[in-house]
């Protein structure tokens, strides 16, 4: 029954109507339950309500009085001023409204008023330029005199409608919200009852209950999101896989002895965590965190090389062409003296070639298979899919993972990514992962000189950029993020690439790279970049994860403050990647404090998790993420930035639910699950536990 009032559409709610429904709807609000969740950002304390003569000037307060007169002045095209004398039983004060004029209407004298507005002062008269303002209408007032909430609203929505709208949900079902979360969990943690949270994080008593009633909410949603990734977990390794990788054989032994250099310590452990699952009777589930040129690629081919010597194929899927191009560049180099056939599928594969492999794949003659997303199109079938890689896993959809990995029966999945995710963040995004990291750089890596300079230091750049070409070295000039228009970026990469090899870097050859070339030519320019033939390579942030081209010394990266530390720190992990000393020059003329911090970590750290998590706190998750892809779900209370400790504790808590419980058919964790379920599966298709 509780479920029925919760359910029902939020037009039925009292004040709010079929057409405000629709407008509620782009804030996500469809039913009684989402208006109840839809909380305040925060709450103003309008519990004092001051005179006229007491406010200081400038001042924003709330005030009574009842309305003696009013008039409405139009002082030129355009602007109407409603005006209005009111008594606050002391002295007598205007009330000012702008391009309101039906308030002189409605407003009638002697309607009792209370508003909110800042005071100006002169001539010995007082006016306020009104905010809101509410009629003294002998009931409860919403939005003066005790702590009012602040909502996130849309067009055509006001904070007093808000206010009603919740207020009339809450008089309506309020007691309709049964408890879910145990007993136990509630006395462990001091939260409060579903009920009393509700109605102490719309309209608290004092500022003691908001913010227990907060806690409740950001804990509540924390832990059924990590309830749903224990129970994936759970799930994945209650299953039997069909194959089993036998210890490292030949292929591997042969791969080690044709590198030419050891594996450092990181890589070995990591390589041994991730053969000791492949080698388990559970499908691997694994993330590997390294930061830029940790040596992550290599340790991603050990494991394509053991699915192969068990019989089967692998798969790696990168989010770009450019960085599906290089992995298998790499791959069919390494693999192919060692008689493993490799492909190469991508949305630009030419429909001859493309037949061929998808033939290959299906036949198992293609024995590893390279590509970008076209990998989980449905006429890609392998024979035999024993294990997945996924690159740079935060730039797909959840799901695009798991269609990849349906193309086999249990393949083992190994996620990686060089973007240093922090692990408040890693918790969220991969919590159904176990996690390796890589931390330690190969013998014979340098860290690369980071210096930030202003626009009129260019002549030096330019210097430097010369200099370095004449050594034989090379150079990436990375133009700037104009807006979120890849046609903007684009031209901006054409000018200055024309520019420089017109005027100061004319002895050089200058190359121009960006994500509308045609593959052929993106292919030819990167392959004159790879030679040596092209000195100096201008693109656009295309290049931000996966180029390799160990003679690059020097990264110039322009109005270096539009961007992300994450993106940032990819960038300069461009150089760096041979012995040779090696500069990131960061052109920008910030504006902000947030820009001279991003600025002034990245010339002073290189520790790509430092900045990944200076990042997170400057940014926001959203924004590190990136808005282009459903990495993380959305969160109505819980900040994982603020909230890190709620977030590790409702961690372990959803752990040792699923340790205890497997299942979860206990009454109250099938409670649980089915508020889980509710609150998330179906919120961007983050996560899907049957």
């Amino acid at each position: 029954m509780a479920d029925d009032i919760l359910s029902k559409p939020v037009q039925y709610v009292k004040s709010v109507g079929p057409r405000r429904a629709v407008t509620l709807q782009k804030l996500g609000i469809h039913t009684v339950r989402d208006l109840l969740y839809h909380f305040p950002r925060h709450h103003e304390d309008r519990t004092r309500i001051m005179t006229a003569a007491a406010a200081a000037a400038g001042e924003v307060a709330t005030f009574s009085g009842t309305v003696l007169t009013g008039q409405v002045l139009k002082p030129r095209r355009g602007l109407t001023v409603t005006k209005m004398a009111l008594n606050d039983g002391i002295t007598i004060f205007y009330a000012v409204w702008f391009n309101q004029p039906f308030l002189q209407k409605s407003l009638t004298p002697g309607t009792r008023l209370f508003l909110k507005g800042k005071v100006e002062k002169g001539f010995g008269a007082v006016q306020v330029l009104v905010d809101e303002y509410e009629v003294d209408e002998g009931g409860e007032r919403l939005g003066v005199g005790r702590l009012v909430p602040v909502y996130p609203l849309t067009d055509q929505v006001g904070q007093r409608q808000m206010r009603q709208m919740v207020k009339s949900a809450l008089d309506s079902a309020g007691g309709a919200c049964g408890e879910f979360l145990p007993p136990e969990l509630l006395r462990q943690h001091g939260l409060p009852q579903l009920g009393r949270a509700i109605a102490d994080i719309h309209f608290p008593a004092c500022l003691e209950d908001a913010e227990n009633a907060r806690r409740r909410f950001v804990f509540e949603e924390l832990f059924l999101f990590q309830l749903l990734l224990a129970m994936l977990r759970q799930k994945m390794i209650q299953k039997n896989k069909p194959h089993r990788c036998r210890t490292d054989g030949e292929l591997i032994r042969a791969y080690l002895e044709g590198l030419p250099f050891r594996l450092t310590n990181e890589q070995e452990r990591v390589w041994r965590e991730i053969a000791g699952d492949m080698e388990s009777a559970f499908p691997m589930h694994r993330l590997l965190q390294g930061d830029v040129g940790s040596g992550k690629t290599v340790v991603s081919i050990l494991a394509l090389l053991k699915i192969v010597e068990g019989g089967m194929q692998g798969a790696l899927m990168a989010p770009t062409e450019i960085l599906a191009e290089q992995h298998f560049a790499g791959i069919e180099k390494a693999l192919r003296p060692l008689g493993v056939e490799a492909g190469l599928l991508t949305g630009s594969t030419r429909r001859k070639e493309r037949e061929a492999v998808l033939a290959g794949v299906r036949e198992g003659a293609i024995q590893v298979l390279v590509g970008t997303h076209t990998l989980i199109q449905a006429e890609v079938e392998f024979d035999r899919l024993g294990v997945v890689v996924i690159d740079e896993q935060h730039r797909f959809g959840v799901r695009q993972r798991a269609h990849l990995q349906f193309k086999g029966h249990l393949p083992d999945i190994l996620v990686m990514t060089a973007t240093p995710i922090p692990r408040t963040l890693a918790l969220t995004l991969y919590g159904d992962l176990d996690r390796s990291v890589i931390e330690e750089l190969p013998p014979g890596r340098q860290p690369v000189e980071t210096h930030v300079v202003l626009p009129r230091a260019l002549g030096k750049v330019y210097r430097l950029l010369l200099d370095q070409v004449r050594l034989g070295r090379q150079a990436y000039v990375v133009c700037p993020l104009v807006e979120e228009s890849e046609k903007i970026d684009i031209q901006a990469a054409t000018d200055m690439a024309a520019r420089l090899s017109a005027n100061e870097l004319k002895e050089c050859r200058v190359g121009l790279l960006h994500g509308r070339m045609r593959p052929e030519e993106k292919d030819r320019v990167m392959a004159g970049f790879r030679t040596g033939e092209t000195g100096i390579l201008v693109s656009t942030t295309v290049i931000e994860v996966g180029v390799d081209v160990p003679n690059a010394t020097v990264m110039v990266i322009m109005d270096a403050d539009r961007f992300g530390l994450a993106q940032l720190h990819q960038l300069r992990g461009r150089v760096g990647r041979g012995g040779a000393r090696s500069y990131c020059i960061l052109v920008a003329s910030p504006k902000t404090e947030e820009a001279r911090a991003r600025l002034a970590a990245m010339r002073n750290t290189s520790d790509g998790f430092a900045l990944a998590e200076e990042d997170l706190r400057l940014r926001g998750p959203g924004e590190f993420c990136g808005t282009r892809q459903s990495g993380l779900p959305e969160f109505k209370a819980a900040d994982i930035v603020r909230d890190w400790h709620e977030l590790q504790l409702a961690r372990e808590e959803a752990l040792a639910r699923v340790a205890d419980d497997p299942r979860l058919e206990k009454a109250e964790n099938r409670a649980l699950v089915k508020a889980a379920k509710e609150r998330f599966q179906n919120s961007g298709g983050y996560i899907d536990v049957g």
